[in-house]
């Protein structure tokens, strides 16, 4: 079972094109997808509803968006009714398989004065895969400030560890006539964390590296995909900079230590051309 995250980053390449169709071409082997940066009405892009578009691009998968960011641009009275164009920045899950549930996690933040700082949010999304029901989660942290991605590592971990005391999405189903849904212990939060490997909010997110035993899978604390099959390098990146001449690496899958011995392969592809950014893919048994 293949799992992809892409920070798309609104459609756009670094050659400055809108293509989403490139971006859907690179990553269609995956089963599911979990995507950043996905936007409605925004001016670079023409005003695309991007969650339309790869919800056409894939139809045969099961989807979901969460606008974390959600603004009035403008609006007019069209043949006497009030239409809205509202600016939407978030996330979004498609897979193969049925999501069953799904939740809209808005993460911490503060203001800022002279710096971007839009509402972040994770797309939580229980998805009946054929080894059994897992959590995904799609998420995109701050791109300003060390502190505020640690405050919101440790929102969405606690999300993440109290999942099952909170019941997700839903509990009690059977008052409305519904089944009763799966609480998976196993989940893979993957997205855009702009860290870097062994920074302070990296070390947040799976704790300290012992110098004997490195880290080994824990209840308490998720794994680094990449890192727990040594695909990390000093050369390795996810994101390159518009002149190409930057390169950090600021994406990840994570998952929980029970998934771990199920864990078959990770990797960056980056010869991906639709963003700014590169798909890390992860590969389960």
């Amino acid at each position: 079972m293949k799992f992809v995250s892409y920070n798309i980053q609104f459609g756009m390449g670094l050659d400055e094109k809108f293509d989403p169709v490139r971006i859907a071409d690179s990553i269609r082997d995956a089963d599911v997808i979990a995507l950043q940066e996905v936007t409605r009405g925004f001016h670079r892009n023409g005003h695309a509803d991007l969650a339309e578009t790869f919800g056409n691009l894939f139809p045969d998968y099961f989807c979901t968006f969460g606008a974390a960011c959600d603004v009035l641009i403008d609006h007019q009275i069209i043949e006497g009714r009030r239409s809205e164009r509202r600016f939407q920045f978030g996330n979004m899950v498609l897979s193969r398989y049925p999501i069953l549930a799904t939740r809209n996690l808005l993460l911490p933040r503060s203001r800022t004065y002279d710096k971007l700082n839009l509402q972040r949010g994770a797309v939580e999304a229980v998805i009946d895969a054929p080894g059994g029901p897992l959590r995904v989660y799609s998420l995109h942290l701050d791109h300003v400030s060390p502190g505020e991605r640690i405050a919101q590592i440790r929102f969405i971990k606690e999300r993440v560890a109290n999942f099952g005391r909170e019941g997700g999405a839903l509990t009690g189903a059977g008052q409305f006539g519904l089944p009763d849904l799966p609480l998976p212990s196993g989940y893979l939060i993957m997205g855009d964390f702009n860290m870097e490997p062994e920074s302070p909010e990296y070390i947040e997110m799976v704790g300290l590296d012992d110098a004997f035993y490195g880290r080994v899978p824990r209840a308490d604390l998720p794994l680094d995909a990449l890192a727990h099959r040594r695909a990390h390098s000093p050369e390795g990146y996810s994101w390159m900079s518009p002149d190409r001449t930057v390169r950090k690496h600021l994406d990840y899958c994570f998952l929980s230590g029970d998934l771990a011995p199920r864990l078959k392969s990770a990797n960056v592809d980056i010869s991906a051309p639709g963003s700014d950014h590169f798909p890390v893919w992860v590969e389960l048994d």
